[in-house]
């Protein structure tokens, strides 16, 4: 009776992890075909109103304004061709007293931490060509104080605002074309990796668990048995 129960628990945990991982790729599936669909979509301009901004996540899009490089921002930590270097974010102001944050590129480090690369943004009325991205929001941080100076560690637009008082929408535009000046920065955005095939190996892993127990189980139950013993 004990192994019956055992097997039954044993079974039940399995398929329930199987079919976990088996939802995860399938929602990394969707997002995918998002991505290709958005990647292969013509631009438009950025829209206004949204209060929902993931279906727009990946979407090619054209946004005019002025870049307010008094409020420039570096994000560390980033790496490009195995040059350490910064993401440069600049928020472009639109009309109707919106803004909205706008990852140039990449620039390479300087020579030590306290030389910073000059990346003035470009002044006058710019036509940013781009698509959309939406920040994590679960990175793991010390302390909960806005971040002080131009060298951020993660892009956060809620942060952003609460820190400069610009109130900038919630996501970036990841620059797809250069502005004037910008020719010196990478502007190279690969396709995310979703790990869509992880979760697949995962799911028939634990559906391999599952029938091994089940099948452990039947070879003990239906086996004959020894009469000698």
């Amino acid at each position: 009776m004990l192994p019956t129960f055992a097997t039954i628990v044993a079974v039940t945990l399995f398929v329930v992890a199987g079919n976990w991982q088996r939802g995860r790729m399938e929602e990394k599936a969707r997002q995918r075909a998002q991505f290709d669909a958005a990647a292969e979509s013509p631009a438009v301009t950025l829209p206004a109103g949204v209060v929902d901004w993931t279906p727009w996540r990946y979407r090619n899009v054209v946004a005019a304004g002025t870049f307010d490089g008094a409020r420039q921002i570096l994000i560390d930590n980033k790496v490009h061709a195995g040059v350490v270097g910064y993401d440069v974010v600049t928020p472009l102001k639109l009309a109707g007293g919106r803004a909205v944050l706008v990852d140039r590129g990449f620039v390479a480090a300087g020579p030590s931490r306290a030389e910073l690369p000059s990346t003035p943004a470009p002044n006058g009325e710019i036509v940013v060509r781009g698509r959309i991205n939406i920040p994590a929001t679960g990175y793991f941080e010390l302390g909960h104080d806005p971040a002080i100076g131009p060298v951020w560690q993660h892009l956060d637009p809620r942060r952003y605002a609460e820190a400069t008082g610009l109130p900038v929408l919630p996501i970036v535009i990841e620059a797809t074309a250069p502005t004037a000046g910008d020719a010196a920065l990478v502007r190279d955005w690969t396709a995310p990796d979703l790990g869509i095939e992880r979760h697949r190996i995962y799911m028939v892993q634990w559906y391999a668990f599952a029938a091994m127990a089940l099948g452990l189980w039947l070879w003990f139950a239906v086996r004959p048995r020894d009469p000698r013993g």
